[in-house]
């Protein structure tokens, strides 16, 4: 087996002695930029060596890049590059800008292709967006790295895809898990035989049944986890055993609302520290939820693996006309030591909503939290009291068993 770079199969040491350069020089590299004048002055970026140290660093959100973007940076602050020196500014819902460099494997999609198989030799039918949005581009500089041609088809016209992968000879397909199928459904109907064999996929949900369809078929076909400002976060390879984290960025899994880690095979929001010079972005929250994997992936690729994407972790979620959040959530747990975790759970009785705060403590005597309760979450609560270790580990914070149908 052959692997994109030498940093694939490092060993875990070699991999934490390499992020106790990188990580003080990305954070000396933040802490020049207007976005993290804030959050980052104080922080001596010598001494963030490590995950530990890096996770008492503050949170950034989605949500911050807007609100300084639309304060007149078009970047918002968090770029070592002026607009006018990156090779693409994307536009994103929002909106939001994003921008994006031309170079060797800027987006480190690359690292992925190789894994699906792809490289020297191979036309690629990139049928990821073009307009406006990153995923094109984002899927062409990969197929660069390795190497590969491609056809920069874009999304829709499926006659004209079906055409253009006959006449050229697509080999490999990158695009959304569904759109290969309506691609492929095509050319059965036009009667044209493709020589697609391999497929990366990502931006929804590749379900089993789909994949063993693409296997029967002869097409092997592998996902990744990406998002527009970081790039490639983790990705399958040939093993398929959970998605291995990228070499380029560092993946924190913590309590949705908060920044605090959670033991290894629980559930909780991805956080993701990017080792890009250009755009570092530190602890920035996808919103996403997963997990981390115990052990390392049988394709010999060594770094740390996560299930792959899991759900949404913004649980907000209104009780009695009131938006409850899970940073509300963490603020009720800060305030007492003894509360190990917190789960809030909306229900119904009658035409009344119902909201039950299950709390893990040794407390007995639920009277206790009240007025904390309605102090951090503004509403009052049926105070449940839970044995240490006993809520479920699934990432959730907040939970609607309200029915709407």
């Amino acid at each position: 087996m052959t692997y994109f770079d030498a940093l694939e199969t490092r060993s875990a040491d070699q991999r934490e002695a390499d992020y106790q350069t990188q990580l003080p020089r990305q954070i000396k590299a933040a802490q020049k930029l207007s976005g993290y004048a804030d959050s980052l002055a104080d922080v001596t970026a010598s001494a963030v060596v490590d995950l530990a140290a890096l996770a008492a660093l503050p949170i950034l959100r989605k949500s911050d890049l807007v609100h300084r973007q639309k304060r007149g940076d078009a970047l918002g602050g968090f770029t070592t590059l002026g607009v006018s020196e990156f090779a693409h500014i994307f536009q994103s819902p929002g909106p939001i800008y994003e921008p994006g460099g031309a170079s060797h494997d800027w987006w480190r999609i690359g690292r992925f292709l190789h894994a699906v198989g792809i490289g020297k030799g191979d036309i690629v039918q990139n049928c990821f967006g073009y307009h406006l949005t990153p995923a094109g581009m984002i899927f062409e500089n990969g197929a660069r790295a390795v190497g590969a041609a491609v056809v920069p088809a874009g999304v829709g016209q499926t006659d004209l895809q079906v055409r253009a992968a006959a006449d050229i000879g697509s080999t490999a397909y990158a695009g959304t898990p569904d759109y290969l199928k309506v691609i492929l459904d095509k050319a059965d109907e036009l009667g044209e035989k493709l020589l697609i064999t391999k497929a990366a996929v990502g931006g929804g949900a590749l379900f089993p049944s789909l994949r063993q369809e693409y296997a029967d078929r002869g097409i092997q076909c592998l996902q990744n986890y990406a998002t527009a400002d970081l790039g490639n976060v983790a990705y399958e390879s040939a093993a398929m055993e959970g998605m291995i984290v990228d070499e380029g960025v560092i993946v924190e899994i913590v309590t949705p609302g908060t920044g605090i880690p959670v033991p290894e095979g629980e559930v909780g929001e991805v956080i993701v520290t990017s080792l890009n010079p250009d755009y570092p972005l530190i602890r920035f929250a996808t919103g996403d939820l997963s997990a981390l994997m115990s052990g390392v992936s049988p394709c010999g690729r060594t770094n740390v693996r996560i299930k792959g994407w899991m759900g949404r972790a913004d649980q907000t979620t209104k009780i009695k006309g009131m938006f409850v959040r899970p940073e509300q959530v963490a603020a009720l747990v800060a305030k007492h030591p003894e509360i190990t975790k917190a789960r809030i759970v909306a229900t119904r009785e009658g035409e009344s909503d119902v909201m039950i705060v299950k709390l893990e403590t040794p407390v007995t005597d639920p009277t206790q939290y009240a007025g904390s309760v309605i102090d951090c979450l503004k509403l009052k609560g049926n105070i449940e009291l839970c044995s240490i270790g006993s809520l479920p580990k699934d990432g959730l914070v907040i939970e609607d068993q309200r029915k709407y149908d």
